[in-house]
């Protein structure tokens, strides 16, 4: 390994038994002895099977270097997987470039359909209604993350919602406490785990903000701290799960369109506006 390369999960966790407490290392141990069955696991899962709480499970993973638990989930599947999984679960070593395509395409699709089963349909009726009745809107993500929001902002702006969407974290956590109760605060974040965004949802809660969580992981601290939790579903094994990104545009997408179908006549007005300013801004 190059001293650029950073060491696999099972190699890190490792490393870090020696550093972590006793019920930590129970974790540790446990995981180091099945880690394809971890893949598979939620938080809940390990901590019930360890006799420990989720937060141990938690801890250890953050005293080991993780992120949190489905960053650790991500690290063991590069580990577990062969390499032409890190480029994408289901291509293989004959394939033309059309079937990779194909591949790439279906496993998009898969994602998509698997996300429209999960939605809950209170759960997105309380979204809607969080909109709806938000005084303003900050959004925010970090990374590809941080583009789904971007697209959402511009979304929000075309429908006449008051928005923001500042892409550089901190400013993210200063508009955050400087919100009032009446506003919201739509976090995005697919493993939920992200610091800079969970603890921007909480400055927010703690400024009386409503949240609602776009996230792929519905026990994450992000969804915690969520009123109101929108999931994506991704199978993805490689760094940048782009199904799931595709599938949060899709979600916070309907939301909009929800939104302009309970009202219509605005968003009609709105949207003509805008096209003209589109038109006028290309000669």
């Amino acid at each position: 390994m190059t001293s650029t390369e950073t060491p696999g999960a099972l190699a890190r966790l490792r490393a870090a038994l020696l550093s972590l407490s006793a019920t930590e290392r129970r974790v540790a141990d446990w995981i180091l002895d099945r880690p394809e069955r971890v893949l598979e696991a939620s938080m809940l899962d390990v901590a019930q099977a360890c006799d420990v709480s989720d937060t141990t499970v938690l801890r250890m993973c953050r005293n080991s270097g993780f992120a949190g638990f489905t960053d650790l989930k991500l690290a063991l599947a590069r580990d577990l997987a062969s390499p032409m999984q890190l480029i994408h679960d289901d291509i293989a070593d004959g394939d033309d470039p059309m079937t990779i395509a194909n591949k790439v395409f279906a496993r998009a699709v898969l994602s998509l359909q698997d996300t429209a089963h999960v939605i809950d349909p209170a759960g997105f009726a309380a979204a809607l209604d969080l909109l709806d009745a938000a005084g303003s809107v900050l959004v925010g993500g970090v990374g590809t993350s941080g583009v789904v929001g971007q697209s959402f902002y511009q979304r929000c702006r075309r429908l006449g919602i008051g928005c923001d969407a500042p892409t550089d974290s901190q400013v993210q956590n200063i508009h955050a406490a400087l919100l009032s109760p009446g506003d919201l605060v739509v976090a995005i974040s697919y493993s939920g785990e992200t610091r800079a965004v969970v603890a921007m949802a909480k400055r927010a809660r703690d400024a009386g903000a409503k949240i609602l969580a776009v996230t792929g992981n519905r026990e994450s601290h992000l969804a915690k701290v969520a009123d109101v939790t929108l999931q994506s579903v991704s199978h993805e094994t490689r760094n940048e799960p782009i199904a799931a990104r595709l599938c949060q545009l899709t979600l916070l997408d309907a939301l909009c369109v929800a939104y302009s179908h309970r009202h219509l006549d605005d968003a009609l007005g709105l949207e003509q506006r805008a096209g003209q300013a589109i038109v006028e801004s290309s000669f």
